[in-house]
């Protein structure tokens, strides 16, 4: 494409694409590369798997905790100074945890890494890309979140290598200067706008009217009955979500050993990469809070069955009707916030929604592991998992109702 091509092109679409980069680099180092690091600093250091589990587990309670602060931080000073903060705690988490000595230094390694992916994780990029799409703003959205997917399939793997190459310090130390190297000029660049009104332009690339360029009252914050539906209904859901693909291996492991668990996660990982694929699609022509319950209930059979029958192809054909579900799942709580209440409120009232689902779902592998160890199996620790996410689907049907806002982007 020759150069007034790319001048040509919608920037709200660049804003897409740097997100979707800085997605993969935060789901690798943040979310997929925590099981890396348990496995790696066990391994090399010799502590006891619970002593570094639960500074993983601060990592998770840290960014729902800050989750609140990214909105409002991004509403009032945009994305560049935010994201960029991000981006070095992102950095400077890894390499700090590679150089760690002794167990109680790693709780402020991964304080920092919190941070960073409280800041880079969905608050930060759906607020980011939020303000340019009006008729686009849920496939928008959709394939910027598309870069997690890549996270799983790409990212850790090639963090496993570095770390079987250099060793657990410089390991890291690469992964974390990597990230930085890349994402500091690319948030620079690409994210120096905060909206397309500040290139004369309204939402989708269209010619700015002046009712969009005038002035903007301040951000109202407000809530009700559809944000915390919404808020509690995905908290449920991705309490077991994260409990489930923290203990997917373990599960899997009986029935096909480590190395076909290994390939069963990777291919539900591909799933949720192709849910991901279809819902870019299709998010903008449907209710997306009535899609997200749908896949809620899609969840809860698969959690069934594979709880009453424990067969491998049950397993392997549940795990990927599992992983198609995670693609929408983990995207629509954004979507659904910014279809019901607009750009101007999003940041502010999604941070608020990310907080108590990102308070819930970090106790999601905590929660498997006791009712695995409590009953001796994960058969009824999957029951009662999939009773949580069909409330969950019942929270968001009954949550909704009609609103003004459904019909925006049709």
């Amino acid at each position: 494409m020759s150069s007034a091509g790319l001048r040509a092109v919608f920037h709200g679409w660049w804003v897409v694409a740097a997100c979707f980069v800085i997605a993969a680099f935060s789901w690798s180092l943040g979310l997929y590369g925590a099981s890396v690091y348990l496995q790696a600093i066990t391994a090399a250091k010799g502590w006891p798997v619970s002593q570094v589990a639960s500074a993983i587990t601060l990592l998770f309670l840290v960014s729902a905790v800050a989750q609140k602060s990214v909105g409002r931080s991004i509403a009032r000073w945009g994305p560049r100074p935010v994201l960029s903060l991000g981006a070095l705690a992102l950095a400077a988490g890894p390499c700090l945890i590679g150089q760690v000595s002794a167990p109680w230094q790693i709780y402020p390694c991964f304080v920092v890494l919190g941070l960073g992916w409280a800041i880079l994780s969905t608050t930060g990029i759906t607020a980011t890309v939020a303000p340019w799409f009006e008729r686009h703003q849920g496939r928008s959205m959709t394939v910027a979140m598309m870069g997690a997917s890549l996270g799983a399939i790409l990212g850790v793997p090639l963090l496993l290598l570095g770390l079987q190459q250099l060793g657990l310090g410089l390991g890291l130390a690469v992964a974390g200067l990597t990230s930085v190297a890349v994402l500091l000029p690319l948030i620079g660049r690409m994210l120096r706008f905060r909206s397309p009104a500040a290139l004369g332009l309204a939402p989708d690339g269209g010619v700015a009217s002046a009712r969009d360029t005038a002035a903007r009252p301040p951000v109202t914050v407000a809530g009700g009955q559809r944000l915390w539906s919404t808020a509690i209904g995905f908290a449920l859901a991705m309490l077991v979500q994260i409990g489930f693909i923290t203990h997917h291996v373990v599960l899997a492991a009986p029935l096909l050993g480590s190395a076909g668990a290994g390939l069963l996660v990777s291919a539900t990982g591909l799933a949720a990469f192709v849910g991901r694929l279809v819902l870019a699609g299709i998010v903008d022509r449907v209710d997306p809070r009535r899609l997200a319950a749908s896949m809620l209930l899609l969840q809860v059979a698969a959690l069934l069955v594979m709880a009453w029958w424990p067969l491998i192809p049950v397993l392997i054909g549940a795990s990927l009707v599992y992983g198609y579900t995670i693609g929408h799942v983990t995207t629509l709580s954004p979507i659904v916030v910014r279809r019901e209440f607009g750009a101007e409120q999003f940041g502010a009232l999604y941070g608020q929604a990310a907080t108590l689902i990102g308070l819930t779902s970090a106790f999601g592998p905590a929660l498997f592991g006791l009712l695995r160890d409590g009953f001796g199996s994960y058969r009824p620790g999957l029951l009662i998992a999939a009773t949580l996410v069909l409330a969950a689907s019942l929270t968001l049907f009954v949550g909704g109702g009609s609103s003004p806002r459904q019909a925006v982007g049709r």
